[in-house]
């Protein structure tokens, strides 16, 4: 795959490759690490680099939104030793995380299900490679099937009808981040029709995310050298058709700043649902 040539300068912006995907006639679909063994899944699917503008986004960081841009971020510092191990996780960072989206949000119930470790590089098996490939975690089926996954059918249908977002959490947890940051899309400049349902494999079930096909009316935004004082909270879905962002596509890239002695990126991302009774 060789990157297109879009190299308009954009003022406060990073030129770099993201990966997306090609819409065709078939359903694409992954075979997981988890069913192959493998380090990175396989992908049965069409994929294409473009080279795009990616903007600090620290200049208007204060100003976005979740319900607008389907992004903010926060100072938010935390006392956690070791964020490899998953009890202190569990114990000491879950709390503040359910602290932050009330507080972001004003939702009334927040439940986490899980978390995920990155690090670029491999090298631990504890840690996943950063996703390089634009994705959104949920769709429409999905974001509503993990609320029964998570809670059960009996609670999920009594919660019937009352709004809910997924909302991820991430965060550095080795100093500012040098190496593979995130690209995330700025949820306004988001034409629905460039979300492309995929069916994910895994060894128990199918679930189904959205990658995103490329559209030069996308508008791309990350925190350069963000630290470990800080988190993203990125939204993955939200029930509500009001005109809220609902999506915000997302993938790791390579900083054409980044040099050789660089360390690797290591984050934690944590996936919640939140509730607004």
């Amino acid at each position: 795959m060789s990157a297109s040539a879009e190299t308009v300068e954009t003022p406060g912006a990073v030129h770099a490759t993201l990966t997306f995907m090609v819409k065709q006639d078939t359903r694409p679909y992954v075979r997981t690490e988890a069913l192959t063994g493998d380090p990175e899944p396989h992908y049965v699917a069409a994929m294409a680099d473009h080279q795009v503008p990616i903007r600090d986004a620290w200049p208007e960081a204060d100003a976005l939104s979740l319900d607008r841009e389907g992004i903010a971020c926060r100072h938010h510092p935390v006392e956690v030793a070791d964020f490899y191990d998953d009890a202190e996780v569990s114990a000491r960072y879950y709390p503040d995380v359910i602290a932050l989206i009330r507080e972001v949000t004003g939702a009334s119930r927040v439940e986490i299900f899980d978390h995920t470790r990155r690090r670029d590089g491999g090298g631990d098996d504890r840690a996943k490679q950063p996703a390089s490939r634009v994705h959104n975690d949920y769709t429409d089926w999905s974001g509503e099937q993990r609320v029964r996954d998570v809670l059960g059918a009996e609670e999920a249908a009594r919660l019937q009808g009352v709004p809910f977002a997924q909302i991820n959490v991430w965060r550095s947890i080795a100093g500012p981040v040098k190496r593979s940051p995130l690209a995330l899309l700025d949820a306004t400049s988001l034409d629905p029709g460039d979300l492309i349902g995929t069916d994910m494999h895994y060894p128990d079930r199918v679930g189904e995310i959205y990658h995103l096909a490329y559209n030069p009316a996308q508008r791309w935004l990350y925190f350069p050298d963000i630290g470990p004082d800080s988190a993203i909270l990125i939204k993955g879905f939200d029930s509500r058709r009001d005109g809220r962002a609902r999506y915000t596509p997302h993938g790791a890239f390579s900083d054409p700043r980044t040099r050789p002695e660089h360390p690797a990126r290591e984050s934690i991302e944590v996936r919640t649902l939140a509730f607004f009774e």
